[in-house]
């Protein structure tokens, strides 16, 4: 077995839990099993309410980008200023909004999973506080794992940055700075 398998073991099992903790107060044992599980139902709740609200923006963000590229290819031209920089401020509040939810999500489930580990240090083994998370570097190591929120963070950020790209295309902010003196 490796050094990081030992660490693995080592990590799952509690030594101030044992077999003969169980039948000191059997009922006591069987509540906090019961709110472990509720714990860790919650925190998958919370990853899937998560998904959804990425999978709303996502769609959202790609109908508006699809949208213009449309209304574009049909030759409507968007001559207001006024309009575009506003559309440009809507959809850059929408960025936003999806960047704040996935950070809030991710504060959230930061949170639940502190007290999942805590949890665990009163059961037999700790799977995902203490194996787990090991297994995984702990984060800290991105060719174990790489957190999921460090890549949803970007994506709004992208559709941002591609939506002012495309204001200063519509709007010819180059021909405005090659006017400068």
């Amino acid at each position: 077995m490796s050094d990081s398998s030992n660490n693995i073991v080592d990590s799952l099992w509690n030594e101030n839990i044992s077999a003969q903790d169980y039948n000191i107060n059997d009922k006591y044992q069987n509540h906090i099993l019961e709110q472990y599980k509720l714990c860790v139902e919650m925190a998958d709740r919370v990853s899937a309410r998560r998904n959804m609200a990425n999978t709303f923006f996502l769609t959202l963000h790609t109908l508006i980008l699809g949208a213009v590229a449309f209304a574009y290819e049909k030759g409507l031209k968007f001559g207001n200023k006024v309009v575009v920089v506003f559309l440009l401020v809507a959809v850059l509040a929408l960025c936003f909004s999806w960047w704040r939810i996935v950070k809030s999500y991710r504060q959230l489930n930061t949170a639940k999973f502190k007290v999942i580990g805590e949890f665990e240090k009163r059961l037999p083994s700790s799977p995902f506080w203490g194996a787990e998370w090991k297994a995984l570097g702990e984060g800290k190591d991105p060719k174990l794992y790489r957190p999921l929120t460090i890549v949803e963070n970007w994506v709004p950020i992208i559709f941002g940055f591609l939506y002012v790209v495309g204001a200063a295309i519509i709007l010819d902010v180059a021909s405005f700075f090659s006017k400068v003196p």
